[in-house]
C-alpha cells in the first residue's frame, strides 16, 4: 500500500494551499536524499507520493490558475519519475519552482540552499 493512498480529497482540502505545497515539498525533499545509484526504486516511490499529492491538490484547488500551475509543475516531476538515472540538479530546480508558488513556502528556499 502506498503512503497517502488513504488520504481523501475531503481531508486534504482541510489544509490551506500553502500547507499542501509544503507537504508536497517535504516529499520532494525525501526524494532529494535518494539520488544514489542504488536508490532508484525508493526514489520512484517518493516521486509517486509527490504525484499523488499534486493530483489531490489539483482536485481540491478552487482557483483555475492554481490548478494550471500545479499541472505544469507536475509535468516536471513526471519527467523526473521517468528518468532512469537521478538528476539532482533538475530535481533541485523543480523543488525550488514548487516552493516559489506561495509566499509561505518561498521562505523555505533559503533553508534548502544551506
Amino acid at each position: 500500500m502506498t503512503q497517502h493512498s488513504g488520504l481523501t480529497p475531503e481531508r486534504w482540502s482541510r489544509f490551506s494551499h500553502p500547507q499542501r505545497i509544503l507537504m508536497i515539498a517535504n516529499e520532494m525533499n525525501r526524494a532529494r536524499r535518494l539520488m544514489g545509484p542504488d536508490d532508484g526504486a525508493s526514489r520512484g516511490l517518493a516521486y509517486e507520493r509527490v504525484l499523488n499529492l499534486v493530483d489531490l491538490t489539483v482536485l481540491v484547488a478552487e482557483r483555475r490558475p492554481v490548478r494550471r500551475e500545479l499541472l505544469r509543475w507536475r509535468d516536471l516531476v513526471a519527467a523526473l519519475y521517468l528518468e532512469e538515472s537521478p538528476r539532482p540538479g533538475h530535481h533541485a530546480r523543480t523543488l525550488r519552482a514548487l516552493l516559489q508558488q506561495t509566499p509561505d513556502s518561498a521562505v523555505q528556499i533559503a533553508l534548502l540552499e544551506r
